[in-house]
């Protein structure tokens, strides 16, 4: 998920002449205009707060600002990703094929990506022209402004995808799958006259066949998504297509959804700056001389960093350079530690301020500060699993050679470590205590961790903020296209009756309320495992947060237990798209994590039954 897929010779034979230096140039204007929106979006947001909390002046045209600045990051990163080929997708089935396909899938799933945005183009334009006749309530001006995004984030996407199939023109598998995806686009378009009768049996075809078929395709998840919408919306109903247009840009531009790229700048600023490895070494200098001491501090690490971050990638990049080469040399087995990091990711998927806690938040009308305060312990219970684990796997270790530190340097690991552990703390409390808002306080936490870097750590590189600034827009754009394609497909399917008969089916189950937990636990578990966690909870949020509410079952309860199960997932082999990721990033053979991480994965389930079945867990301190 979320890796480029162009292989170093395939990148070689990049189209070159006037063309790359075309798209080179285009790629290095919108790089810059997104870093400096990001930087603008992160500026303004703490402006607001020093405005409202220190002068008791609020800006009350920064949201209108604020949500312009975010829609043109969120097209624009978009198109970093799809220059970059960074797109989240399931590769799993390309893979298992060997690289006889992979060249077909690549051009496969690239033009499935130009088709879109060739046939979207012109909608997003209409919109963008439609916008320009309302005026913004606080900064007076035209909202066409903020729509021109979209037509011109579809068309650099359009442009960048055509470089990248460009680059695989001297495969003759591209005109292969070329000529398949025209075979079904014509074929699809001819049957519509008789796909028009079918009523419900459409969203079968299209949101669970189609859909399903370009994601195992290795077509990009908001692709796969935005595609089937498209062609449900053109080819069976009378509705003009230029609606999903406007709910793409509806999902994209939820407030809330701002403290992604945030949070994201944070977790690599946090690396960058070496907080993360402060506390690594302090954990380990506790921890470190017992039995599993190391497992013990990274379970412990990945809850504190998970605090800070919200981002799983950035978690695991922080933490296993830190901790692993000291493990090996301790004698513990890169399967086992790959293992383990998968099952910590898995674990603090529910400490904030995770990613999927503000979407979940933005698309579920659930509170966000609730969400934040209501996701530590759950993550504490599934931890204390694993740790259970940890003691029974190395209750026969005798960890020789291995002393613990003198106090005095314990003491002074604490004393470097302190001021990366309290950034947790100083997070929560300015949420809790009204100073930021869940939007504004990644903020806070950027402005101290570069305090921290250029003060007291003194380790800050003033020449790796561009491309920090790049990446973070470059992920953030492909993760928002998710939200927003997910959001026109919700819609689609709200629209055509789908959410109203699955809350009739939900509700008529036998058992009420607990079996709908049951089959919601089952549900988001596969869920995760095929589409991740935002586009799964984009999609499904909105259907069944309501059904639980009528049930009595509580919004925050509901959102732990469903973020676990995700995370169940999505770190769970063989399809567990996070447990590769979590390869990638260890430098492992994903072979050799299969079997040491089934006990971790029991120790997680075992814990989100008792998060299921014990409420207060969850909503124990609101």
């Amino acid at each position: 998920m979320s890796a480029p897929d162009i292989a170093a010779a395939t990148h070689a034979d990049r189209m070159g002449g006037p063309w790359r230096r075309f798209e080179d140039g285009l790629y290095t204007a919108t790089s810059v205009c997104a870093a400096a929106l990001l930087a603008a979006v992160i500026g303004l947001l703490f402006a607001g707060v020093i405005a409202r909390y220190v002068f008791h002046a609020p800006l009350i045209w920064s949201d209108e600002l604020g949500g312009i600045l975010f829609l043109w990051l969120s097209m624009l990163g978009a198109a970093l990703a799809t220059y970059r080929v960074a797109h989240m997708r399931m590769t799993a089935v390309a893979t298992r094929l060997g690289e006889r396909w992979q060249g077909f899938f690549s051009a496969l799933a690239t033009g499935a990506m130009l088709l879109l945005f060739a046939l979207i183009l012109t909608p997003a334009y209409l919109f963008a022209e439609e916008e320009m006749h309302i005026t913004t309530s606080a900064l007076q001006i035209s909202n066409a402004w903020r729509a021109a995004a979209l037509p011109v984030g579809f068309a650099l996407m359009a442009v960048f995808s055509l470089g990248r199939l460009l680059d695989l023109r001297k495969n003759p598998q591209t005109y292969w799958a070329l000529g398949v995806l025209l075979a079904v686009s014509v074929t699809l378009w001819l049957l519509s006259p008789q796909l028009k009768p079918l009523g419900h049996a459409n969203l079968l075809i299209f949101f669970v066949v189609l859909v399903g078929l370009c994601v195992l395709a290795s077509v990009p998840i908001a692709i796969a998504f935005a595609l089937a919408t498209f062609g449900y919306l053109a080819l069976t109903t009378r509705m003009p297509v230029m609606v999903l247009v406007g709910r793409m840009d509806e999902g994209m531009s939820h407030l809330m959804l701002l403290a992604i790229p945030a949070f994201v700048f944070l977790g690599v600023l946090l690396e960058m700056t070496g907080m993360a490895r402060a506390m690594v070494q302090f954990l380990a200098s506790l921890l470190g001389h017992i039995r599993g001491g190391l497992s013990y501090v990274l379970v412990g690490a990945m809850y504190l960093v998970s605090g800070i971050s919200g981002s799983k990638a950035a978690d695991m990049a922080a933490i296993a350079p830190a901790l692993f080469p000291e493990m090996i040399k301790r004698g513990a087995k890169k399967g086992d530690l790959v293992a383990l990091l998968s099952a910590t990711g898995a674990q603090t998927e529910t400490i904030p301020p995770s990613i999927v806690l503000i979407t979940i938040g933005s698309v579920a009308g659930v509170s966000i500060s609730a969400l934040f305060i209501g996701g530590l312990l759950p993550a504490l219970v599934l931890g204390l699993g694993l740790c259970v684990v940890i003691a029974i796997r190395h209750r026969k270790e005798s960890p020789t050679g291995v002393t613990r530190p003198p106090w005095p340097v314990i003491g002074r690991l604490f004393m470097v470590a302190l001021p990366a552990l309290a950034l947790p703390f100083v997070i929560r409390a300015a949420v809790v205590e009204g100073v930021a808002t869940a939007t504004e306080v990644s903020t806070i936490g950027i402005f101290y961790a570069i305090f921290a870097g250029l003060v007291i750590y003194r380790q800050f590189n003033w020449r790796k903020l561009y491309p920090m600034l790049v990446d973070t827009a470059a992920l953030s754009g492909a993760i928002l296209i998710i939200i927003g394609a997910a959001s026109g497909m919700a819609w689609a399917l709200t629209q055509s009756g789908f959410s109203r008969e699955l809350a009739q089916f939900m509700h008529g189950l036998p058992g009420g309320a607990a079996t709908f937990m049951v089959v919601s636990v089952v549900a988001f578990i596969v869920l995760g495992s095929l589409l991740e966690g935002i586009p799964a909870i984009v999609l499904f949020g909105p259907l069944l947060f309501p059904i639980a509410r009528s049930m009595g079952i509580h919004d925050v309860h509901y959102a732990m237990v469903v973020i676990l199960s995700m995370g169940l997932g999505l770190f769970a082999p063989p399809f567990g798209v996070g447990y590769y990721t979590a390869c990638a990033i260890a430098r492992v053979n994903p072979d050799e994590g299969m079997r040491p991480i089934w006990g971790y994965m029991l120790a997680l389930l075992i814990g989100l039954i008792v998060v299921a079945a014990v409420p207060w867990i969850s909503t124990g301190f609101l």
